[in-house]
Formats: C-alpha cells, structure tokens, sequence
C-alpha cells in the first residue's frame, strides 16, 4: 500500500483491511476519501490520517437485464453515467456533484462518496434518495473486519440491511470497498413547462398541484429571479422560474405536458424547454449551479435544507427576513438551498430557528474552516437520537478509528 506519513493510498480491499487493523494497533484515526471532492463539507478533520480509496475503481458487474451494477468504491460516477448509457440505462436517483459548489472540478466525485453521502438530485421526489437504490455493499469496518451486507438483486431479504445505515453515515462506521446499485431505464425524452414571474408562496402552491395530479412529475424547482439569471441562457432574462420535469415516452410526454398546462393554467403563462435545455436546466438545479463557488455567490455559506414541501417559502421568509440570502427550491419546495452572507455565525441561529419553526433539518454545506469548527453542520441531535447514534458508532467502531467527530463532535 503506497503511503507518507499522513496519507494512505489503498490498491485493493485487503489494503484498506490492513489499514484499519494497523489504525487500531497504533492508537491512530483515519479520514476515508475517494476524490475528496466532499472533504470540506462537514466538521474539520480530527484524523491522524487519510485512507484513499481513489485507487479502488472499476465496475465489477454490469448485467443491464437484471438492472443491477457493482463498482467499486472509488469508481467515479461519471464512468458509471458513461457505462449505464451505452444501454439506455441510469441512475434513477441522479446523484448530485457538489464539486463545483465546494471548489472543486466537476465529474470527479465517486460511487462510494455518493452513497456514504447518501446524495440525490431533483429526481428524489419520484425515485427516491440514493439509498433506495443502494442493495449491497462489502465494507471494512471500525473494528477491522471484513463484511458484506445486502445482495445482488432488487428484492433481497438476507440479512439485517445496513445498506440503509452505511448511506449517509460520511464513512464514520465502514470503509466500503465494493458496492452494488440498482439501475433503471432511462427515459426516452423529457420536457420541462415554465412558469414565469411567481413569488415563492405561489411557486410553492403550483408545484403541489403539479406533484398531486396524474402528470408523473420527476422535477419541480424554483429559482427566484437573480438565481435563475445564473442558470441558462434560454431561460427568460430578469423574472423567476418554476420549473416542472416530464419524462418517459414522447406520446406520453406531450400528452401529460398539455395536462399540466392546463392544470397551471390559473397561475399564468406556460413555456416549454425542450430536451436539451431541459437537460442543462435539471443538471444546474441538482449540482446548486447558481450557488457555485466559482460564482458571484462563491464566497456566501451555503446552507441545504430540508423541510415539509409546503413549509419550504416560509422557511425562506424566515431566513431573509434576518439575513441577506439568496435561495433555490427544489424537491417540491422541500429542499430549500439558502447562499447567506454577512451574517453573524453564518445565520445559523437564524436558520436552525426557521427549522424549529417550520419543521425539517439543516446541514451546513459550504463554510469557511473555522466556522464549520465551531457550529454544528449536521443537525443537532435530540438526547434520545443522540444517544442511538453513539451506540450505533460504537457498534461499528469502538474505538473512534473512522472519522472522529467528522459529523457531531464526540461521535
């Protein structure tokens, strides 16, 4: 296993075993990467070292009939994109880059990143969170013992489903070294309605008239008017967007997109962006494009929040009424991106208050070191969660090995 004295750079499974086995005889703690194009998003680092599984890539089983795929860890998402393409299939869940927001390259991040991320783009609202398409995994975990949870179909009942548990756990219970995914047909075409110039207290009653009928919805977002100017070219210039995604078959398309006009026809004017543009818009909404660290926004925390669909324009009044903020809806109005700037301890008072108020959790995405040191970025746990959460931690890693306090100090 090539390595310095802080990094650790993993070859193959049995790699990454030696390595956990030689953090517990040396007393030393281990921060698990792949690209680490996520490596700033959460508290700061307290590990003695980097694993870096970045060298643990490739797909180990692709059968497109059985719509199943295995990678492993350090496999970027693009090549997986890439492959599942060359057979009209995809990842449902439409796994987000946040390489880009945080400062980083597009396209870079991993499979593994992705699921211990537990990441979805706008697609969450009817294909579910990444886990959902998550069956298998075989991991390395704090105590340094190989294990394999789940399978390789869809309907898999061996076993207790840690699969659920490992996504979203940032890598602070297992190193997962393979991973096995559901896949599905991608659509053949997509259309994307417009509505223009609505407040986000009306874009949020459009979107849930959208999301109870019978159109299928797979994308509904809003983006006020200085966010949807950052967005594409071919979106009207200077009034706000509410944007809802059909996808499938074009008859059923065009058929399902002359219902939803007329279904939003009392909240205005309708325009289609066909299939490209479409494609450009979607792609922007899921990576936060308009908040990008590139951007006019680069130097503003940003804030991911998710609340009840409804609760999301509240929520943002809230916020802008004490902070000067910019905000993307997506999931409906249910997940609520806020870029706040000159803000005491990054508004998060003032955003963990509008949660308390409306419902949902807040996690502190993009922030300089020292504040993401001193506030909590995940959400605070009640005692009783908390409590489940250490136990859980110990469970898996007794002896604080994997990413110490990566997500709630202590833990």
């Amino acid at each position: 296993m090539p390595s310095t004295p802080d990094s650790l750079r993993a070859r193959d499974a049995k790699d990454v075993e030696a390595a956990v086995q030689w953090a517990l005889a040396e007393s030393k703690s281990l921060e698990i990467i792949g690209q680490g194009t996520k490596r700033t998003l959460g508290r700061p680092a307290q590990s003695d070292a980097t694993l870096d599984l970045s060298g643990l890539a490739g797909v180990t089983l692709y059968e497109p009939e059985e719509l199943v795929l295995s990678a492993k860890a350090g496999t970027p998402v693009a090549e997986i994109v890439k492959l599942l393409a060359s057979s009209a299939q995809e990842l449902a869940f439409q796994p987000a880059d946040y390489g880009p927001l945080l400062g980083q390259p597009a396209g870079r991040g991993t499979i593994g990143g992705v699921l211990a991320a537990n990441l979805a783009g706008p697609r969450r609202i009817k294909a579910g969170a990444a886990r959902d398409h998550f069956l298998g995994a075989t991991a390395i975990s704090g105590r340094g013992d190989k294990f394999k949870t789940g399978g390789r179909v869809v309907k898999n009942v061996t076993g207790y489903d840690l699969c659920k548990l490992l996504a979203g756990s940032w890598g602070t219970l297992a190193a997962m070294t393979e991973v096995t995914l559901k896949v599905l047909p991608r659509a053949e075409t997509e259309a994307t309605l417009l509505l223009q110039g609505l407040g986000e207290t009306v874009a949020v009653k459009a979107m849930a008239a959208a999301m109870g009928s019978a159109c299928d919805i797979s994308g509904a977002a809003h983006l006020p008017a200085n966010v949807a100017v950052c967005v594409s070219a071919d979106l009207p210039i200077g009034r706000a967007i509410t944007a809802f995604r059909i996808e499938g078959v074009e008859p059923s398309v065009i058929h399902r997109r002359r219902a939803l006009e007329a279904l939003l026809a009392p909240f205005g004017r309708s325009a289609v962006l066909d299939v490209m543009p479409s494609h450009a818009l979607w792609r922007a909404v899921r990576d936060v494009a308009p908040f990008s660290a590139d951007g006019p926004t680069g130097e503003r925390v940003v804030w991911r929040i998710s609340t009840a669909p409804m609760k999301g324009a509240q929520l943002a009044e809230i916020i802008a009424a004490k902070c000067d903020s910019e905000f993307l809806f997506d999931w409906a109005g249910g997940l609520v991106w806020a870029a706040i700037t000159s803000a005491e301890d990054a508004g998060a008072t003032v955003v963990r208050n509008a949660v308390q108020v409306c419902g949902g959790h807040a996690t502190l995405i993009r922030a300089p070191l020292a504040l993401r040191a001193a506030l909590a970025v995940f959400e605070p746990q009640a005692d009783g969660l908390a409590a489940l959460t250490k136990r859980v931690k110990q469970s898996f890693d007794p002896k604080g090995v994997l990413g110490p306090g990566r997500m709630w100090a202590g833990v």
